[in-house]
């Protein structure tokens, strides 16, 4: 029986590492970027670690900002610094701004259609448009105002309860529910707790979606063989059950709005728009907009927007309560600009400069995205004298970079003063800080995402003071870091909302 096995495993593993070595032997002709030594078949797999974007850190530290590995079968470059993110997603970017066919995310995006996984073609640049011109423009980001107020506001209300009972409250969720209701409002026309699906457990089906494109798929590495991996410890039951989920989720939305009669401009949602562009017969890459389109276009909106803004809220507030000097700061400069009245509105945000500071620094610190969805490169080129092959992943490490003490003073401290007389952005202009990307695939709703964040932390800070529940001191909140596809705070962050010390007017 042991011989049995011993020579199946050699039958499978023989040609594999045959095909390997003659990878190998080719790779030597060619003059590729330093990087750690491969195990055969499963690559440099085993030094990624639960969270990759710490381990590829520790590793280009030694082996230099450019860096090869393999993941499994797949030939990858790793870029942690500022000249050679520039290089991938500016100087070379249409040489590598196609996604890798991820054969186990790709359970969720109704055959690669959506922007954020398709591949570089005509088909994406019209979607692109299509976002960029009509969907995340900034008149319709103003159009959506009065939602963001309107649940900023409720969110305020609920932590007022609290503040009025003691009793201390988990920040993570509330942050949650408020990126859910305001995604759920702009594009399905109705916030996350009136939707119905599954007794009520609509907020799991979000978790369970972000986990799924956030987990490790060994088809996506193993191409031939991994689909057997993934059967095996469950993963391709759950992407399936998720994928299925969402698929009736979107489908009773759509129906939802087919069968509604708008009354006026106020009640048109994203699903509006897109449904008129269905009937107008909207032609994307010559091909008619169609509702497995529609669905596409939905999963980014969705997940994209109630995880990513609600990971900066988290981490945010997480380091102002660590940070005390840096809270009261923040509450002076927002109590100062909006005086004695209830809320802060968009109006006032232009107004805040520390808190921008505070955004940036946090970002910084704690980018949503620690490594940007992996791009695929279309065509051979020279990466700082390096050979770069058609079909290779490209990651660029922004946590590696905004901790890289070469570029920043005291890189693990909050500092947010260090923005103060800096022209850093985080709009995808400056390499040294791209928590939304850059170039091509850079995040289009980026605009809609900080308005929301913005004004949310804006009220938070103006009509509370925050402590630490009963017994807990600045050092002993945990800033563990949770893999998925936003590095979120592992251990839900709890605080206590006190009324403001001051008064204000009703």
């Amino acid at each position: 029986m042991a011989l049995h096995i011993l020579f199946t495993w050699l039958a499978v593993s023989l040609p594999l590492l045959f095909l390997l070595s003659v990878k190998n032997f080719n790779n030597k002709k060619k003059n590729l970027p330093p990087g750690p030594p491969p195990l055969p078949i499963i690559g440099n797999l085993h030094q990624l670690g639960h969270l990759p974007h710490q381990s590829l850190w520790k590793l280009s530290r030694r082996y230099g900002p450019v860096m090869f590995i393999r993941l499994g079968g797949v030939p990858t470059i790793v870029t942690s610094s500022p000249e050679a993110a520039r290089e991938v997603l500016k100087t070379h970017d249409l040489d590598c701004c196609s996604r890798p066919r991820l054969v186990g995310t790709g359970r969720l995006t109704y055959d690669s259609l959506d922007m954020a996984f398709v591949e570089y073609g005509d088909y994406w640049r019209e979607v692109r448009k299509l976002c960029v011109l009509e969907l995340f423009s900034a008149k319709r980001v103003h159009s959506f105002r009065y939602i963001r107020e309107e649940e900023v506001g409720s969110m305020i209300e609920l932590i007022a309860k609290s503040a009025e009972s003691g009793t201390p409250i988990n920040m993570s969720e509330k942050f949650m529910a408020l990126t859910a209701n305001f995604t759920c409002r702009v594009a399905f026309g109705k916030a996350f707790h009136g939707m119905e699906f599954e007794n009520g457990r609509f907020m799991h089906m979000i978790h369970e979606a972000v986990a799924m494109l956030g987990s490790f798929s060994a088809s996506d590495y193993f191409p031939q063989f991994g689909w057997i991996v993934d059967r095996f410890t469950g993963l391709h039951s759950r992407l399936e059950k998720s994928f299925r989920n969402l698929d009736v989720f979107y489908q009773k939305v759509i129906e939802e709005h087919r069968n509604a009669n708008k009354r006026n401009e106020e009640e048109v949602d994203i699903v509006d728009l897109l449904l008129k562009m269905e009937k107008d017969q909207t032609e994307l890459a010559g091909v008619r907009l169609k509702e497995e389109n529609i669905k596409a276009i939905l999963m980014d909106i969705f997940l994209g927007g109630v995880d990513t803004g609600a990971v900066v809220m988290d981490w945010t507030m997480a380091e102002l309560v660590r940070n005390p000097r840096a809270m009261r700061k923040a509450q002076e400069e927002i109590r100062s600009c909006v005086g004695n009245k209830k809320w802060v509105v968009e109006d006032d945000l232009s107004k805040l400069k520390y808190l921008k500071l505070v955004l940036k620094e946090v970002m910084r610190l704690h980018p949503p995205g620690a490594l940007l969805l992996p791009r695929e490169t279309m065509d051979h080129f020279k990466l700082f004298g390096y050979d770069v092959d058609p079909k290779s992943r490209v990651l660029v490490n922004v946590w590696g970079i905004g901790r890289d003490p070469g570029l920043w003073e005291r890189p693990e401290e909050f500092v947010p003063e260090r923005f103060e007389e800096s022209p850093i952005d985080y709009k995808g202009n400056h390499f040294e800080l791209l928590p939304f990307g850059a170039g091509r695939r850079g995040c289009p709703g980026m605009s809609m995402a900080m308005a929301t964040i913005e004004l949310a932390l804006a009220n938070v800070l103006h009509s509370f003071d925050w402590e630490l529940p009963e017994g807990m001191t600045e050092g002993d909140v945990s800033m563990e870091e949770g893999a998925g596809l936003a590095v979120f705070k592992k251990v839900p962050l709890t605080l206590l909302p006190l009324k403001a010390s001051r008064e204000m007017d009703a």
